[in-house]
């Protein structure tokens, strides 16, 4: 009998409800369901046609594409074939994608389109052990005898016996390496977090009970599948609850896909929600007056409702009476033009968002319940929870998981959701996994069962006067302050005081420049753009020791980005790339 996979339970998913949609694609203006039967005989197919190829227990199949049916039906197939799937962001170079696929030794590749191709083709002589590539639905066939379309792999399966398929689900071990996560690389190049199929299924029945998730809730997937967040989102939990998931057609149509959803889960990182909170509250602000009157008095009413539903206490009769009054004027309106309207819960995470986000989101009854985890613990390490939560913090620990902090501050963890180890690295993994514990590399500190997240150990930096300094909240600080501000990162190691540099937020900025008649190119050196800056650093000085205090900031020509490497896909900031790419601009701030 197949052991508690998330194969194993895709087929019994399949076989309680094959009618059900498990998935939907938009396409000719309407989104069209899939139902379990048919994900599941595509993941079957799938598995069969990599047997076909020479796909053996064990071997690696990587995949490169936006969040698509085909990715999911790679990956699962990948793993009930008793192999390894590996995710490549879609943003990669070339060079990058050969060191993963290489890196796995990945025998198959599963590639969106010619563009993606193109990488793969640039540097296939420098991937000895890639047999065949294959194009995901739609793309125009390839002249090159090592690439298939996708109907060409599909009719792969016809070669390969079910039955032959069928063992190798049998064989499947809990304890076995079920997928490869490669880390966003902010401190070197990716390493390969091994998660075990018990690392999968143990997390994805939690997440489920975090989130009170049930068969049939919807959600958007559109993050990178190749992060864990989103494949607990768009494959684990889904398959472990029946839950439906819609493929966003792209990133840059994910607000009209939220609003015609409507999902009941939402995740986002925090940019994610700093974009909704920017467009919100410029929108208030220039609503008539009594309009922004009553939004005030409506969020003032779902401000003081959250305060006690976070805590797990009910809202008295006259505040009932209120919040109904305020839902009715401005909830019931507001969250459905944000794809939010039945959502009962929203999740940020993949990096720290300010807790004035958050607060304002609650004041239009959006609870976002920050969860903190990394790739090494399949995603959650701790959770803010319906009825649970507190604003600043990122929650008490997952059920089941052991949380607790070490002499220097760094948060330890243990529980069945941490990692077998780093591929092909026992340094690596020697250093991370110690005493049966998992070293995250962050710094925290509980208050009561919630943890509250620092720094992180490698951020911290030492001044030319040997003080510590945590840049974390100093930058979230700052942006929070500034609307203006995209990316704040705070420069100090081995310098006489703390500077700052700044990159603005295109939108933002765009909006900005328009509105004050100004060129866009020039806003980087425009006086009041310092001015309103200078006043945001200002606020967060005064209540920093004088040590901590931004003494002098700049501010970049052009945003961070993924392209020029100084963003992880996740839009986590690579220090480093920063400081290499505007080293002039910085010896700057410190020669004046």
């Amino acid at each position: 009998m197949p052991q508690d996979t998330i194969v194993a339970r895709l087929f019994a998913r399949a076989n309680k409800t094959p009618n059900k949609p498990a998935y939907y694609v938009r396409k000719d203006g309407a989104w069209r369901a899939s139902d379990w039967a048919t994900y599941a005989g595509g993941v079957r197919r799938v598995g069969r046609a990599l047997m076909t190829l020479g796909f053996e227990a064990g071997q690696r199949a990587c995949i490169l594409g936006f969040n698509r049916p085909e990715w999911v039906l790679l990956d699962v197939g990948a793993m009930a074939a008793g192999g390894v799937p590996a995710g490549i962001y879609t943003t990669s170079s070339a060079h990058e994608v050969q060191y993963i696929a290489h890196h796995t030794e990945a025998a198959v590749i599963l590639v969106e389109d010619h563009s993606q191709w193109a990488k793969v083709k640039e540097v296939r002589d420098d991937l000895p052990h890639l047999k065949w590539v294959v194009l995901m639905d739609g793309a125009a066939a390839v002249d090159d005898d090592m690439v298939l379309t996708w109907d060409e792999f599909l009719a792969k399966a016809d070669e390969t016996p079910d039955a032959d398929f069928q063992g190798r689900i049998d064989a499947l071990s809990l304890d076995d390496l079920a997928t490869l996560i490669y880390t966003s690389g902010t401190t070197g190049p990716p390493k390969g977090v091994m998660l075990s199929h018990r690392n999968l299924s143990w997390t994805a029945t939690v997440a489920m009970g975090l989130v009170d998730y049930v068969e049939g809730d919807r959600s958007v997937s559109y993050l990178p599948l190749s992060h864990i967040a989103e494949q607990m989102f768009t494959i684990h939990a889904p398959i472990t609850a029946g839950g439906r998931v819609y493929y966003a057609e792209s990133i840059d149509k994910l607000r009209d896909n939220l609003v015609e959803v409507q999902p009941q889960v939402v995740f986002g990182v925090p940019r994610i929600w700093e974009k909704f909170y920017t467009g919100v509250k410029g929108k208030l602000l220039d609503a008539p007056e009594l309009r922004q009157k009553i939004a005030n008095w409506a969020m003032d009413v779902g401000r003081a409702k959250s305060a006690l539903t976070n805590a797990g206490r009910k809202p008295g009769p006259l505040l009932d009476l209120q919040y109904r009054i305020a839902d009715r004027l401005v909830y019931s309106k507001l969250k459905p033009a944000l794809g939010l309207g039945e959502a009962k819960v929203c999740v940020s995470g993949a990096a720290p968002i300010a807790s004035e986000v958050l607060q304002f989101f609650s004041g239009l009854d959006v609870n976002i319940l920050e969860v903190y985890g990394q790739s090494e613990d399949t995603g959650p390490t701790t959770f803010n929870q319906p009825g649970r939560t507190r604003f600043g913090t990122v929650g008490p620990a997952v059920p089941g998981v052991e949380v607790k902090i070490a002499e220097d501050g760094e948060i330890l963890v243990k529980g069945p959701n941490v990692f077998m180890g780093y591929y092909k690295d026992e340094a690596a993994t020697a250093e991370t996994l110690s005493d049966g514990y998992l070293h995250s590399g962050d710094l925290g500190a509980f208050e009561d069962e919630f943890l509250r997240i620092t720094g992180r150990k490698k951020d911290i930096i030492i001044t030319a006067g040997g003080k510590n300094i945590t840049p974390k909240n100093i930058e979230l600080g700052i942006k929070q302050q500034v609307d203006l501000v995209g990316e704040a990162v705070v420069i100090g190691d081995r310098r006489k005081y703390l500077s700052c540099v700044i990159s603005l937020d295109p939108e933002v900025a765009a909006d900005w420049a328009k509105e004050h008649g100004v060129d866009p190119d020039s806003l980087s050196s425009d006086q009041r753009v310092r001015a309103l800056i200078q006043a945001g650093i200002d606020t967060v000085n005064a209540d920093l020791a004088q040590v901590e205090t931004i003494k002098r900031f700049a501010v970049l020509p052009r945003p961070l980005s993924i392209e020029d490497g100084e963003l992880t896909p996740t839009l986590k900031v690579k220090r480093a790339k920063v400081s290499e790419h505007f080293a002039e601009l910085i010896d700057g701030i410190y020669a004046g």
